[in-house]
């Protein structure tokens, strides 16, 4: 009788367990949009994660370890960590440079932005810019690298050789920022200044001011170009802004997940990925003028940047060392 009961109550059990939140904001439908396929041990890094970049093979993934003074290298194809990468003074910002075959990374203290060999890790040439260099995003079509800085300023690099080509003075530090391919404009999340500032990167000057006045700590940006749309991720209170590309007019909002640093537009599918350092990765739906939450992930604390690869269909999300959790990548496949 008592083995009856027992087994009864553990049923009863698993049942409560696996429909606790049927029905609640947030749960998880029944067919996942992203899908973890592995994690990536990042040995002996600490602290605080940043960004990441992939190379144009998509084999070899750049990571910028902040608080672990390193760039972290693992191989995207094999799920193996490949180098650690020291010589970096709170690397933040990273980007790839195909036609060159190198790594951009940003310094938060130190010299600036560092070029490196993507294949031997050689330093190839620092650029002087100042302290807080953060964000990097690199224009194929002119070979140029930009890199937000200091207490307001986007730079413009010649990427063949290091050169600094220009700058252009904004409200505040810079965050994230989104280079426009059917034109000219940079949109770049000034967030201390509560505006969205528009770059002309023909003659490096900020042409519009988009304000921000809907939430505050505007810091991920993702565009939509085809869409003519640009998505602000907000922390104060968790929400993704849309704007208009044509008007500069907000003309959605919808509720994301707390403390993200990073948000990316997938073309394909018309969604949003949007990671938190809460713990969770939002997946929204954004087919329509207004996102719509399709599920919310369970990742881990602290775990708010991460990179989407269009061509692989696959989401990276960096996870910092806390507690019992290590340091790892964690490689999520996309799905109907």
């Amino acid at each position: 009788m008592r083995m009856i009961i027992s087994v009864f109550m553990f049923v009863v059990v698993a049942f409560a367990s696996t429909h606790a939140n049927d029905g609640a904001e947030g749960s998880q439908p029944a067919a996942q949009p992203l899908v973890l396929l592995r994690a990536i041990e990042l040995p002996r890094v600490e602290g605080r994660i940043d960004h990441l970049a992939l190379n144009a093979a998509g084999d070899r993934l750049f990571i910028a370890a902040l608080g672990n003074n390193t760039v972290e290298v693992v191989d995207a194809k094999a799920g193996s960590h490949l180098r650690s990468l020291s010589g970096f003074r709170e690397p933040q910002g990273i980007g790839t440079i195909p036609d060159r075959n190198a790594v951009a990374v940003a310094n938060g203290t130190g010299e600036g932005a560092q070029l490196i060999d993507a294949n031997d890790f050689h330093s190839i040439a620092a650029v002087r810019l100042g302290d807080d260099s953060d964000n990097v995003r690199y224009d194929a079509s002119a070979k140029r690298l930009y890199v937000g800085y200091g207490g307001g300023a986007l730079a413009a690099i010649d990427a063949a050789n290091g050169t600094l080509l220009g700058t252009v003075k904004l409200g505040a530090h810079p965050e994230s920022f989104q280079l426009e391919h059917q034109g000219q404009r940079i949109f770049v999340n000034v967030p201390n200044a509560g505006h969205v500032a528009i770059v002309d990167r023909s003659t490096m000057k900020v042409v519009a001011t988009w304000p921000v006045s809907t939430a505050r700590a505007n810091y991920p940006m993702t565009l939509d170009e085809t869409g003519h749309r640009l998505f602000v991720g907000c922390r104060q209170p968790p929400k993704v802004l849309v704007y208009d590309l044509e008007t500069g007019k907000q003309t959605g909002q919808a509720d994301i997940v707390g403390d993200t640093d990073d948000m990316f537009f997938d073309v394909a599918r018309q969604r949003l990925y949007v990671a938190g350092g809460e713990g969770f990765i939002d997946v929204l739906d954004a087919a329509s003028a207004t996102p719509t939450r399709l599920a919310r992930i369970a990742t881990a604390a602290g775990a708010r940047t991460g990179l989407f690869s269009q061509q692989q269909g696959r989401f990276y999300l960096a996870v910092p060392h806390r507690g019992a959790q290590r340091a790892e990548i964690r490689v999520y496949e996309t799905r109907p």
